[in-house]
This record gives structure tokens, C-alpha cells and sequence, in this order.
């Protein structure tokens, strides 16, 4: 189980200022922000509720949300050291009148890639016309997202862990050759059970040749894992909201050539793009490093995503690890690198870890051991 008191804090509190401070410097310039993604919300003032809209102005926050969450709000908010006038209303009516009276003559910013075309519509038109103007803002809470600090970093290094001693908690019932979907299940399960709030991602096992679809959904399988398969287990944990991302692929019993080649080839492209990764180096450059290993192994066509993402309170966010990318990697960059190769007649490979980027490379902050045999990973610590 995890000792949630032993993690680092997180400054949460300080997240409004370092805002507040690109909003007159972005693309469109505003004097407030209105930030209605969840998941911002809760980066900026601890809150994980499933409604609410924070008003970030100058000098002060005001949070709104509905009577469900009056005490919890309270309780989060105090708890990540946030000051904020937290107001509950029951109608959203009367939530964007406050909103919209405390903006008044502002230029007030709005989340585009979360705020409809409707909604900004019936926004400009009732709610907030007492606002000056409303723009258009792209990504200011998640440039700062980006940026894990020490206690970002732990949970999702933890999270991490409590995936690894899930996976080898289970590894006995591959004996009974389970179904992909109850080993999924099973991961799952003790997952929560090593004190996890639950999974970051459907979890994938996909053995065979459903392993050449790198996003098979094991809940809808019936298949058996059986001797000869190569299985792709793909996976993660949340802590604290943060996620945790990686993949494993084992062999049921002795690889054949081709599989045993694949397992190779993938582990060493893998290692070429962890040894890419550090401040300063372009994301593409990470993809291409990948991809230079499995091109020169004759399976270019078989490699058929992205080498990677930013990984946080969301399982995929920036930047982006490809070969369309155009992000320039930062120290405090946490990142996946997964390249695969897939060959429906031979099944699938892919091999994953996430890594936090350091100004001369990168650590890992998936520790679990890459043998393709899981019977010879060791037992995690017990607590």
C-alpha cells in the first residue's frame, strides 16, 4: 500500500500567479481566464469534482460550483493551501451571472479547445455580455502542465510502482491460461487493492495475434492465453489523479525466431529512444532514433504510431513524442517512449516506459524489469 503522507507536496497554490502571468503575453491577450476543464480546474486548486468553473482574475480566484460539492470544495481547496471566494449555485444560470459580473469590461480568455462554438455563442450573447470581449485562448494551463514538479513527479512514480507489483502479484494465474479479459481484470483489480484510486486507461492484454493491434480492448475478449504467445500488456495506475503509463510484452514459454527477433529488435529501439531523451532535444528526434532501429531491422511498415506522449493528469497530453511533432523537450517534461512492431501472423511487440526529462537525459520512472519471461521477475518489496 502507498504512503500517500511520505509524497512531496505539490505547490498548488502557486499554479494561479505563474498563469496569470502569460495571460497578457499569449496569442490573444486577455486580463482574466476562464477555465472550464475539469482537469484544469483541479491542477490549479486541488478540486475533483465533476463540476465546477474557475475565474482567474488579477488579484483574486472565484471558484463556482453546484450544492453537491459545497463542503468539498471548501476541504479541497483548503487542503492545496488555495485561496479562493468559492461561490455555490444551484443553476448554471446563476453561476455564469457571477461570473460574468465580476468580468465585467474585462477581456476575458476562454479555454477554445474546451469550450464549444454553441456554448461560446450562447455565452457572448446571454451570460457574460457584460464582458468586454471574449477571446480565444490554446493551452496556458497545459504549458504549465507540462512542467512536473518533485510531487507530480512521486505520483506518478508511484503509480508506476503500484502497476509493477500488480502485474507480478497476478502472474500466477497465467498458469490456468486465463482469458485476456480476466487478466486484465485481474490487473485491474489489485491494482486497487495496493491502494490505487483505480486504473489511468483501459487495460490492454492482447495476446497472440490480437497483439499486432496495438489498442485491442481486452474487455471485449474471450481469447485464452496460451503457450507460444507473445502477450502485450499495456497499463497504468493513478495516484493522487496523476497516471502512470507502461508497457510489457512476455512470451508464453520459449519465443519462436521471428517473435524472439521482434522482442529484440523493439528492446533496442526502445533503449535508442530513452537514450535520445533529454532537455533541449526535439520530439521528432526521439521518434526518429526509434525508428532508425526498426527500419534498419526490416520492419519500417510495422511500427505503425507515435513513439510517445506527455503523460500527467491525463494519460496523453504535451507534448507529443512523433514523427508530426514539433515540441522541443524541457527539464520537467515527464514522457512515454513505446515503439512496437506488429505482424498479425507472429502477434505483437511493444515495450514502454516514462521517463522524466533532465537537463543531460532522462530517468525513469517505470522501474519494472523488460525479461520477457514473467516468471523470473522478482517479487516487489512487501509494506
Amino acid at each position: 500500500m502507498i504512503d500517500r503522507a511520505a509524497l512531496p507536496p505539490m505547490d498548488v497554490a502557486g499554479r494561479a500567479d505563474r498563469l496569470r502571468a502569460l495571460l497578457p503575453a499569449s496569442d490573444e491577450p486577455c486580463d482574466a481566464l476562464l477555465v472550464t476543464k475539469l482537469v484544469n480546474i483541479r491542477y490549479l486548486t486541488g478540486f475533483t469534482g465533476s463540476a465546477a468553473m474557475l475565474l482567474v482574475l488579477a488579484d483574486r480566484l472565484l471558484f463556482v460550483t453546484d450544492g453537491r460539492y459545497t463542503d468539498q470544495a471548501a476541504e479541497e481547496l483548503a487542503a492545496a493551501c488555495v485561496e479562493a471566494d468559492i461561490r455555490t449555485l444551484p443553476t448554471a444560470a446563476g453561476q455564469y451571472e457571477v461570473l460574468g459580473t465580476a468580468a465585467a469590461g474585462l477581456r476575458l480568455g476562454l479555454e477554445a479547445q474546451a469550450v464549444s462554438w454553441a456554448t461560446q455563442r450562447e455565452m457572448a450573447s446571454t451570460y457574460l455580455r457584460s464582458v468586454r470581449e471574449l477571446v480565444p485562448t490554446t493551452g496556458l494551463v497545459e504549458s504549465l502542465r507540462a512542467v512536473k514538479d518533485e510531487g507530480e513527479t512521486a505520483r506518478i512514480e508511484a503509480a508506476a510502482a503500484i502497476a509493477s507489483a500488480a502485474l507480478v502479484n497476478v502472474r500466477d494465474l497465467l498458469e490456468s491460461e486465463p482469458t485476456e479479459h480476466e487478466f486484465g481484470l485481474a490487473i485491474d483489480t489489485e491494482i486497487r487493492r495496493l491502494g490505487a484510486e483505480g486504473t489511468s486507461f483501459e487495460t490492454i492484454v492482447a495476446s497472440g495475434p490480437n497483439g499486432a493491434k496495438p489498442h485491442h480492448r481486452a474487455a471485449a475478449s474471450s481469447r485464452r492465453i496460451r503457450e507460444g504467445d507473445l502477450v502485450v500488456i499495456d497499463y497504468g495506475a493513478l495516484v493522487d489523479g496523476y497516471c502512470s503509463d507502461m508497457t510489457r510484452t512476455i512470451s508464453m514459454g520459449e519465443p519462436g525466431p521471428t517473435q524472439a527477433r521482434m522482442l529484440e529488435v523493439v528492446l533496442a529501439a526502445q533503449q535508442a529512444g530513452v537514450d535520445a531523451v533529454r532537455a533541449g532535444a526535439a520530439a521528432v528526434a526521439v521518434d526518429e532514433a526509434c525508428r532508425k532501429v526498426i527500419g534498419e531491422a526490416g520492419w519500417a511498415g510495422a511500427f505503425s504510431h507515435g513513439t510517445g506522449h506527455g503523460v500527467g493528469l491525463e494519460i496523453h497530453e504535451d507534448p507529443r513524442v512523433s514523427w508530426s511533432s514539433t515540441a522541443t523537450l524541457a527539464a520537467g517534461h515527464v514522457v512515454t517512449v513505446e515503439p512496437g512492431v506488429y505482424l498479425p501472423e507472429h502477434g505483437g511487440v511493444r515495450i514502454e516506459d516514462t521517463v522524466i526529462v533532465t537537463a543531460d537525459g532522462c530517468r525513469p520512472l517505470t522501474h519494472a524489469p523488460k525479461d520477457r519471461d514473467l516468471r523470473r521477475w522478482p517479487s516487489p518489496p512487501t509494506t
